[in-house]
């Protein structure tokens, strides 16, 4: 009898069932279900093997949205490139629809709607900023011109390799028929590291600190700030939200939580003897995410964003042309710039001194290109 209900159950599946039908692409479903067509840069490396996964889950651009993979690569990496493709087809991810490998950044950016460059020349020993500078101007001065080429308009963009801030800076500029709001450099890594840093004090995880900000470059310089920062804590009640500022000592938010955070790369470093992979991959992935979707209500994200003068003037009066983190809210794809938090002497001071970083290195970088 009950092998006699399953093929009863097998042969109405048979029937109702479309098979000329691609799961990820249904045809009831409408054009919201398109491929999000998505390049990642340096797509060999550790930051990336990390990252990919992490886009094909549904998190990052819907549960439902499948990936076209455009995946960039130099020469000498391809061969490597290729065996992570093999890898990224033998996982049979639901939502991947295809991978476009290349060393050619024409084709990498072609019509795609996202941009992640990790891919950038890594400091070496010996090398002084302005060789990282100017070997990076390069690369970025290229690619910025094919996103301008051959890259969808409403590209959104997400600049990983270091410098960060100063290459988006440089791409931006590349690329002027694509709007500087839609260049980002990443500094949600910094933000994680904070969070984390001040849930470790406060007992609590890191997904119950919000508003924590990270001001101006991703390097030593960047001012972590939890000026505006809450936590929800476990009270006998229940859970009730407090201002960090209220909990923690004054002495260690504006000392050694600062450097800790600002440090924090080189720590991993020391531990593992290479850089932040899988912490930077999740970083991106929350970075994306939140701009698909929007950040929470009553709480903001930090980004890289190219500033602009403005009529009112710069956002808390920071130098134009250059890259900057600031406190973002996000509704509808769109970001804004959180204004009007109170900022006292020291932190105008931390911020001075970021931006005064990023003016040195936008100068220094100015040599490369002309625009």
């Amino acid at each position: 009898m009950a092998h006699n209900r399953l093929i009863t159950v097998l042969g109405h599946l048979s029937e109702t069932q479309n098979t000329n039908a691609c799961p990820l692409e249904p045809s009831n479903q409408g054009s919201s279900l398109r491929p999000v067509r998505v390049c990642v840069t340096g797509a060999a490396g550790q930051i990336a093997s990390n990252l990919l996964p992490l886009l094909l889950t549904g998190e990052a651009f819907g549960p439902n949205r499948p990936v076209v993979l455009h995946l960039l690569e130099i020469e000498p990496a391809f061969k490597a490139l290729q065996g992570l493709v093999m890898e990224l087809e033998d996982s049979s991810w639901p939502l991947l629809h295809s991978v476009v490998p290349t060393t050619d950044p024409t084709v990498a950016f072609k019509d795609v709607d996202w941009a992640i460059l990790v891919g950038a020349f890594p400091r070496k020993q010996g090398m002084e900023r302005k060789d990282l500078l100017s070997k990076n101007a390069n690369i970025f001065i290229e690619q910025g011109k094919a996103l301008d080429t051959v890259a969808n308009k409403n590209v959104r963009v997400v600049v990983v390799g270091n410098p960060a801030n100063t290459n988006c800076m440089i791409l931006a500029r590349h690329a002027p028929s694509i709007p500087k709001q839609n260049f980002t450099a990443l500094t949600r890594l910094d933000q994680n590291r904070a969070k984390s840093m001040l849930g470790s004090k406060l007992n609590v995880p890191p997904s119950r600190i919000a508003n924590v900000t990270i001001w101006g470059n991703h390097s030593k310089t960047q001012y972590p700030d939890a000026a505006e920062a809450t936590a929800w804590t476990t009270q006998s009640t229940g859970f009730r939200s407090i201002r960090v500022k209220d909990a923690l000592p004054k002495e260690f938010l504006r000392g050694e939580f600062i450097t800790k955070v600002q440090d924090r790369g080189a720590a991993v470093i020391a531990a593992r003897g290479q850089s932040s992979t899988l912490s930077a991959a999740c970083a991106i992935k929350d970075h994306v995410r939140d701009w698909v979707f929007g950040t929470k209500e009553g709480e903001w994200v930090s980004m890289g964003v190219y500033v602009e003068d403005q009529d009112s003037g710069t956002p808390y009066g920071v130098p134009s042309g250059i890259v900057y983190s600031f406190p973002l809210v996000i509704r509808d794809g769109k970001w804004k710039i959180v204004r009007g938090l109170d900022r006292d002497d020291f932190d105008r001071k931390q911020m001075e001194i970021t931006a005064k970083e990023l003016l040195e290195e936008r100068d220094e970088a100015a040599q490369y290109f002309k625009n």
